[in-house]
């Protein structure tokens, strides 16, 4: 049968098909969402301690996170307690926009404990709390060149590490060129339990070229903001799937949602030469 007598063969069978009513409308009684607190909080040692607080809101509202101004703060750290004052205002290194803050800087150590309290007028409560870890230090940025003929040289970036084979680790690195405010070009979590004790390097495609400022960063995470990161990231990937399994996210406060903890870190700024 050729194209031309296939396609008059299947007429019938598509006029059948569109004049039945495949289509279906259901009607779900979806559940009404029940706001809660969320927070977000990373302490930077030598650094003010800026906390955000909003409110949850439904899938189908407006994407905005409320704000909450009755909403009260209170960092906790050896025995002092802190009132955080209400200022939304953002971070322009960061471009984190926070809305409780103090001018009291973190002075901890690695090890030290600090606690935070949220409450507001409606009798909503998280509690957290976040325990100081010392950065791991970068030991090595380093580049190399291609050298395939009849194309530009571009380099590739390789920065390594020693893992600490005391402890259970859980890293973050970060990749920006020229800008913390621009976003990053490498962002890669990773735990230890493969190179645990050993030298650790991560590396990019063939990217960069010379002249090319380029921001490093390695934090060393607590394992409730590995979880948290990990679980946001796939809520995002599930979110454009339909087919993907919805994601939970794991919070490290109770009694709300959000992250409490701190970031230690190294970061060396280099350029490509």
């Amino acid at each position: 049968m050729n194209i031309k007598h296939l396609f008059y063969a299947l007429l019938p069978l598509a006029a059948s098909l569109s004049g039945c009513d495949l289509d279906k409308d259901i009607d779900i009684d979806l559940p009404a969402h029940e706001s809660q607190l969320v927070v977000e909080g990373y302490l930077r040692p030598g650094e003010p301690i800026r906390v955000a607080v909003h409110e949850s809101s439904g899938y189908f509202d407006p994407a905005i996170s409320p704000l909450v101004p009755d909403s009260k703060v209170f960092i906790t750290h050896n025995g002092r307690r802190i009132e955080l004052e209400y200022k939304p205002k953002m971070d322009e290194l960061t471009r984190f926009i926070y809305t409780h803050s103090s001018s009291e800087e973190v002075e901890g150590v690695p090890g030290d404990v600090y606690t935070i309290e949220v409450s507001d007028d409606r009798g909503r409560m998280i509690t957290g709390s976040t325990t100081l870890l010392p950065a791991v230090p970068i030991d090595t940025i380093e580049w190399r060149f291609n050298k395939a003929e009849g194309e530009e040289e571009e380099a590739l970036l390789l920065t390594s590490f020693q893992d600490d084979a005391s402890t259970d680790n859980y890293y973050r690195y970060m990749v920006h060129r020229d800008s913390l405010t621009n976003g990053s070009e490498q962002d890669i979590s990773n735990i230890d339990n493969l190179t645990n004790g050993k030298r650790v390097t991560f590396g990019s495609g063939y990217m960069y070229d010379s002249g090319d400022t380029v921001i490093v960063t390695l934090y060393n995470m607590e394992k409730q903001y590995y979880d948290f990161l990990t679980s946001t990231s796939n809520a995002r990937d599930a979110n454009k799937n339909p087919f993907a399994q919805p994601s939970k996210i794991h919070s490290s406060v109770q009694g709300g949602l959000g992250i409490f903890t701190n970031l230690a870190y190294d970061r060396k700024v280099v350029v490509i030469e």
